[in-house]
């Protein structure tokens, strides 16, 4: 059995000897090394075939813990890490195959890799998403998005309004607004249908946050959102009229 990984690591040293044991496994195909999480994040949430992660969990800009709930497809995760601290919280998350301290030594990384091919034999291809007891946050809860080398977290109730130019999204929340590279259709397809609606070809808003509304517009705020002819028949369908 082969297991595609990657590591993700900001110090040198311990990469580089993570590098070196893979290379002397067989069983191991290394397939991309990152010394940023946000980086790391974008590229294995695009890719289904990585069996493992070595994750430093302690990385400037984005907490590990947050690294973990973001994770996609739920790969295996070898926690890397200096401390002890957060091993009790990591293994909260089923996809955590076990936590190394740093430096990593040839006899545990050997043993961490034996259960991590003996929880893919078991798991008969992919493992169930992540869970963990204070709960992993929902679909509704929590969106991440990428802003310039930034990878954000943004309260999805705290959103006012997003909106569609050119290849840039506005989100626009109750205390700040983001501009990520995307599609307005990729953002609708990761909100709460009962929260959201798109009322026109540039606009999604949040229902929870509507003021007034007058002919072919809502008020979000003080700000005036056009909706199309198409899309108003669904909103006031959508909202609880007297």
């Amino acid at each position: 059995m082969e297991l595609n990984c990657v590591i993700v690591d900001d110090e040198e040293l311990p990469r580089k000897v993570l590098i070196e044991l893979i290379r002397q496994r067989p069983d191991l195909n290394l397939l991309e090394v990152f010394e940023s999480s946000v980086e790391a994040l974008k590229y294995i949430n695009t890719q289904e075939d990585i069996d493992l992660i070595f994750l430093d969990i302690i990385m400037p800009g984005f907490d590990g813990i947050d690294f973990i709930r973001a994770l996609k497809y739920k790969p295996q995760v070898i926690v890397i890490s200096s401390s002890q601290y957060f091993a009790l919280k990591v293994f909260e998350y089923e996809n955590i195959a076990n936590y190394l301290l740093k430096p990593v030594n040839k006899e545990k990384f050997k043993k961490a890799i034996q259960k991590a091919e003996k929880r893919k034999e078991q798991s008969v291809g992919t493992l169930k998403p992540a869970t963990s007891k204070e709960a992993v946050p929902a679909k509704e809860s929590i969106l991440y998005i990428n802003s310039g080398k930034r990878l954000i977290k943004i309260d999805i109730p705290s959103i006012r309004i997003i909106e569609a130019k050119g290849n840039f999204i506005y989100i626009k929340t109750i205390n700040e607004n983001y501009i990520t590279h995307s599609t307005l259709k990729n953002i609708e397809d990761k909100l709460p249908a009962d929260k959201f609606l798109r009322v026109h070809r540039s606009y999604i808003i949040n229902l929870e946050m509507i003021v007034d509304i007058q002919d072919n517009s809502v008020l979000i705020d003080k700000e005036i959102i056009p909706i199309s002819r198409r899309n108003k028949p669904q909103l006031m369908n959508r909202l609880n009229l007297l």
